[in-house]
């Protein structure tokens, strides 16, 4: 698997390429907007896109959804449907931070735990990871040991939870529950700022002592 962050819109949101080397197929991951610089991204890799992953429905993360899908016809796969109040709402979203309103959209399919989304030759497990978002979903490839955790976790904090249907206890419950099982060693990328791996969180961030 090969991947290129892309940091979008005023946020510096982390939008994800990630694509199958052995077909080049690949998929968006999270794009919060800024759609010209993640098209030109896809071009400069020689990347076939087939489809859109999200991790959750805040305007940062799928506010260029609708566009992308309305220049290339892809389908729309997460969060998990509790997030459908955000992704309605997402005019207003635009509104409450001052920003160009986005549209909404209805996914193609909504994601629950257990579920797989495929990519090419590649294969994502879905973790359903409520706490920052009531549906926020996650992304794990097992064989490269890579999550895609949008803002469940940081590097040295966590997502926040004082958003509508947000619950600090539900979010610290997610991360011990969804997230540290699968192993110290995975490394994710998360929706702002950089990389860590889940044992250097369990053993330096402060949110998730204990």
């Amino acid at each position: 698997m090969k991947y290129v962050v892309i940091p979008v819109t005023p946020f510096a949101q982390n939008c994800t390429l990630v694509w199958c080397e052995e077909t080049m197929r690949g998929a968006v991951i999270d794009p919060g907007g800024d759609v010209e610089t993640i098209l030109q991204a896809v071009a400069d890799n020689g990347v076939r896109l087939e489809k859109i992953m999200l991790t959750h429905g805040h305007l940062d993360h799928a506010g260029g959804t609708a566009d992308l899908v309305e220049q290339l016809g892809l389908p729309i796969e997460g969060p998990h449907k509790d997030d459908k109040f955000w992704i309605d709402a997402m005019a207003q979203q635009g509104q409450m931070f001052g920003v160009r309103p986005p549209r909404a959209f209805t996914p193609d399919r909504w994601l629950v735990a257990g579920d797989t989304v495929d990519v090419g030759n590649l294969t994502f497990d879905v973790r359903h990871c409520p706490g920052h978002t009531p549906g926020h979903v996650i992304f794990f490839h097992a064989p490269s040991r890579l999550a895609q955790v949008g803002d469940v976790l940081f590097a040295g904090s966590i997502g926040r939870t004082d958003f509508p249907g947000g619950s600090y206890e539900t979010l610290i419950r997610s991360i011990k529950e969804q997230l540290w099982p699968l192993g110290d060693d995975v490394e994710f990328i998360c929706g702002h700022g950089p990389n860590s791996t889940f044992g250097q969180e369990r053993r330096t961030n402060p949110f998730v002592q204990g």
